[in-house]
Order: structure tokens, then C-alpha cells, then sequence
């Protein structure tokens, strides 16, 4: 065996005694947030497609279309010949739906964090996290060569302190946050956030990602706020709009901008055709039915009344279970009884904060709501 195999048997090795090993499990995903993995139907509680609009017939039917007339990919970077005329009509809808001058469609939203941080901050700078802000915060962080500072989750006194600290120090300043955060489904005070930037002149950046189209009649976690100034909004196309994709919605100078500089649109090829065109006919969607934009949230404050717990601020429901071991072994009694609903472990979450991730769907079935309410709530009174 050479030393990278060597290196990677024992990193597996170890991986599996901590119950941390992950592996790829094919699942073929059904309408109606039903999936089949393993030879067995299960009603999904571990997707994000909130709104179910990955599987509506218009979205599929204007995917088809795009694909038929554009082809299946955009065969260039977006600044050589990859720019396909939808594009622009799909930013104009997310800057018109965020309430900016304009917006800039990346590849995922995961490129669009590690493209637009280092764009805006480098060596001289500082960049701010809440500690638990999505990896792609990280990574783009890290990518910009600022030094990095961290403030405790959602603690807008820490965060003032620190830029009182270092503020002066630092040729910029930019905070980044999750707006909504994926693994705990809570919300960032974006007002006291953006109050607190404009007294220090740095810059906030929300990743919305689990907000847009179930949050504010669809708007997301910024709406909440009416006024809020968070200059660098950073969204995606594949969790409510049912699609591939990320984008950030800004001022014109900004876009400007990240068109011409952020690495992560300049060095990769553009999206294929049929994605942009799966989210124009979602937000189609979105705007012709606001009433489906409230539906998860109404359906995940359902079970946290049913089974114990606070009222949901999000779709997203976590079950603190601890070890990863006993997650794991929850996710499996329940899939056991038809319900899938995938354990996270570190270090996607702290060391011993495991849990069951519950996302809620507008096409989950409001009986089957109530019967995993009643199979989770011995785990939320569990010491």
C-alpha cells in the first residue's frame, strides 16, 4: 500500500470507530416529498425542497424547453461565451424579488460565498462569522487572506465588541452571517446585524439560502426586517426554487464588480440553460401563489406544538440527540417506521450535538406530521 492509501485507510478507520463515516446512499426522489432508497418508499423529512417546485410541471416543463433550445450545457465560463440571454432575465427577478439594483447568478451558492468574500476583503481586511454560519462562509473567508474573527451565534454585543477591537485596525470590514442557519433553523438579527455594521462602517453579507420562498411571502429572512440595509445578499436556486444555482443580489457598483473580478464566475463554466429557466417558472409560481410560501412554516410549527418543543422559526426543526452513534440509531428507528430523516453529525454540528435535521416541505401530508410528532418526542424528552 503506498502512504496515500495508507493515509486515507487510517483517516476511514478512525473515521468509522467515532461513527463519523459518511457514505453516499442513491436515493431516487419522488413527487410529493416521497423518496425510494434501499428498495423502500419513505416520506422525506432531509430535503430542502421546501416548496416541492423541484418536481412541479411548470418548473419541468420550462427546464425541457431551455434544454431543447439551448442545449444541456452553457460550454463556457460566463465572461467568454457561457452568458445565455436567460441569465440575465433570472437576475433581474432575484434583484427585483430582493430589492436590489441588481444580482449575479454563481454556479451554487456555495461558489457564490467563496467568490464574493475574498472579492470584497483580503490581507489588510477583517472578516467577521457568527460561529456557526454555513461552511461556504467559511471557505470564502479563509480564501480572502483576512484575518478572520468570530463572534458568538447571533450575539450582536460580541460582534460589536470585536469591531470596536479591531475595527480601526483593518482597511475594511465585512460580517457574514447565515439569514437563516441550516442546521438549527433559527434567525439572524439582521436589523441589530446591520445597525451594528453602519456604526463601524463594515459590511454584511446574509446568506439566505433556507429563507427565500418560505420566509415573508416568499421574500426571505431579510423581509422580517423592513428597512434592514445588508448590502451583500446571497441566496440559492436549489432549495425552495427547486433548482441548481446560487446568485448575490447587491448594488449596480457591486454586481459590476463581481462580474469582472470573483474568480468562482470568472474561471467556471455558466449554468446550464434549463436551470435558469426551472427558476424563472418557480418564482412564476411563487408570485401566482403566495399562500404556498407560508405552508412549511405552518407545517413545522404543527410538529414542534405536537411534539414539545419551541415553536419553529424556520422549516427546519432540530432534535438534539448527542452522540453521533445515537442519532444514527434514531434516523434508523424512524426509518424503520417509513419516515427518512437523515442523522447529522460532526462536523456539520458541534461535537456532541448530533441530531435529527427535520425540513418540512409544503407537500408533507399533515396525518404523517403528527405521527413522526409522536415518535421524535421521546428524544426531545430524553435527558
Amino acid at each position: 500500500m503506498n502512504s496515500l492509501d495508507a493515509f486515507a485507510g487510517d483517516k476511514l478507520s478512525a473515521l468509522e470507530a467515532a461513527s463519523l463515516l459518511r457514505r453516499l446512499k442513491p436515493t431516487r426522489r419522488l413527487a410529493g416529498a416521497w423518496v425510494e432508497r434501499d428498495g423502500r418508499r419513505l416520506l422525506s423529512f432531509s430535503c430542502n425542497d421546501y416548496l416541492g417546485l423541484s418536481h412541479h410541471p411548470a418548473v419541468i416543463a420550462a427546464a425541457q424547453a431551455a434544454a431543447a433550445e439551448h442545449g444541456a450545457g452553457s460550454g463556457a465560463s460566463r465572461l467568454i461565451t457561457g452568458d445565455n440571454p436567460l441569465f440575465s432575465q433570472l437576475e433581474a427577478r432575484l434583484a427585483e424579488l430582493k430589492g436590489t439594483q441588481a444580482a449575479c447568478l454563481f454556479g451554487s451558492g456555495y461558489l457564490a460565498n467563496a467568490g464574493v468574500i475574498p472579492t470584497f476583503a483580503g490581507p489588510r481586511d477583517i472578516v467577521l462569522v457568527d460561529e456557526l454560519a454555513h461552511a461556504c462562509i467559511w471557505a470564502g473567508a479563509q480564501l480572502s487572506g483576512a484575518r478572520i474573527l468570530t463572534f458568538r451565534h447571533n450575539d450582536v454585543d460580541h460582534l460589536q465588541a470585536l469591531l470596536t477591537e479591531h475595527r480601526a485596525s483593518a482597511r475594511h470590514a465585512l460580517v457574514a452571517t447565515d439569514g437563516v442557519f441550516s442546521m438549527d433553523g433559527d434567525i439572524a438579527p439582521l436589523d441589530a446585524l446591520s445597525q451594528a455594521c453602519k456604526a463601524h462602517d463594515a459590511w454584511l453579507l446574509s446568506d439566505d439560502a433556507h429563507g427565500v420562498g418560505v420566509l415573508a411571502q416568499g421574500k426571505g429572512s431579510a423581509a422580517l426586517f423592513p428597512g434592514v440595509d445588508i448590502p451583500l445578499q446571497v441566496g440559492t436556486l436549489s432549495k425552495a426554487l427547486g433548482s441548481y444555482g446560487g446568485y448575490v443580489c447587491g448594488s449596480q457598483a457591486v454586481i459590476d464588480l463581481l462580474k469582472t473580478r470573483a474568480r468562482t464566475v470568472i474561471y467556471t463554466t455558466g449554468l446550464p440553460p434549463a436551470s435558469a429557466a426551472a427558476a424563472l417558472a418557480a418564482l412564476d409560481v411563487i408570485a401566482a401563489d403566495p399562500a404556498l410560501t407560508a405552508l412549511p412554516l405552518a407545517k413545522a410549527r404543527a410538529f414542534t406544538a405536537a411534539a414539545g418543543l419551541p415553536p419553529a422559526a424556520s422549516p427546519i426543526v432540530p432534535v438534539i440527540i448527542g452522540e453521533a452513534q445515537a442519532a444514527l440509531d434514531a434516523s434508523r428507528a424512524l426509518e424503520a417506521e417509513g419516515f427518512l430523516v437523515v442523522a447529522i453529525r460532526p462536523p456539520t454540528v458541534p461535537a456532541g450535538a448530533a441530531r435529527l435535521r427535520i425540513a418540512f416541505s409544503a407537500e408533507h401530508p399533515d396525518a404523517e406530521i403528527a405521527r413522526l410528532a409522536a415518535l421524535v418526542r421521546p428524544y426531545v424528552q430524553a435527558p
